[in-house]
């Protein structure tokens, strides 16, 4: 995998103060608000190894992504390094995209990019390090203020393996993430909106489709103007089969649930993987 820099720095914030609010007290009392509201875990739920959660505005998104969040909490202390990774929206490019970034900025704090799970990824040719790619993504950058306050990093810090996946395959996302796998103390974090654009009802039943494939890790049904992050789905769905994981909807709604008008709409779904 080859560095597109060599000096240590941090990526900013580019949708701080758009997506969700720049101000650390502002931010923290939404999120606060959001778990409040989420639908708890029950009490014989495994902890996950991986979320499938949106990221779109917070006053859209925030609320569906927030009940994946909350079943976080029993992994604090023992999640060591979140693999995050999500469709580019900003840049087109071949194959799957990491960042030379040391870490990742967020109003609650920075986190710490993983170096050595870069080094790992250098036998896959199609992953490589291009900031271009990270420069105004939101994809990613949306998750961190809510792994940061699900996981407690103040206390008990993790790193971050932040990739964007462009012009790839499935397979390819599933070569990346089986080598990342890890065990109890990796957590896999795809990033995904679901259907775009759709009157209500209709966004309704096609993201009650997509919903049902993903829990039949049915990962073929799974199509991009189903899912924006289609290809990270698949790839997570392709290694949940093979690790005997069972993919559950934690919940599901759009837009016109949330914070916008129901002629336009956009799917959002959290879903957990577990044992």
């Amino acid at each position: 995998m080859s560095a597109s820099s060599t000096t240590p720095w941090v990526r900013p914030t580019a949708v701080a103060g758009t997506f969700y609010p720049k101000h650390p007290d502002e931010l923290q009392a939404m999120l606060g608000t959001f778990a409040r509201q989420a639908a708890k875990p029950k009490p014989d739920e495994n902890p996950p190894k991986a979320l499938i959660v949106p990221h779109a505005g917070y006053i859209y998104s925030g609320p569906i992504a927030a009940s994946a969040y909350a079943r976080l909490t029993p992994l604090r202390g023992k999640i060591q390094r979140v693999v995050l990774i999500g469709p580019a929206h900003r840049l087109a490019f071949a194959g799957l995209a990491g960042s030379s970034a040391a870490a990742f900025a967020s109003p609650l704090g920075a986190v710490e990019v993983d170096r050595q799970a870069y080094a790992s990824l250098a036998d896959l040719p199609f992953v490589r390090l291009l900031d271009q790619a990270h420069h105004l993504e939101h994809a990613l950058e949306v998750h961190l203020p809510f792994l940061i306050t699900a996981l407690d990093h103040t206390a008990h810090p993790f790193k971050l393996v932040p990739l964007l996946a462009g012009d790839t395959t499935a397979q390819e996302v599933a070569a990346a993430l089986r080598t990342l796998w890890g065990t109890e103390e990796t957590l896999i974090v795809v990033s995904s909106d679901l259907s775009h654009y759709h009157v209500y009802e209709d966004a309704k039943l096609l993201d009650k489709q997509t919903s049902a494939a993903i829990e039949n890790l049915a990962l073929g049904e799974i199509q991009p103007e189903q899912a924006c992050g289609c290809l990270p789905i698949q790839g997570l769905l392709q290694l949940a089969m093979e690790k005997g994981l069972r993919a559950h909807t934690v919940d599901l709604r759009n837009s016109g649930d949330t914070a916008g008008p129901r002629d336009r709409v956009v799917g959002y779904g959290a879903y957990v993987l577990a044992n």
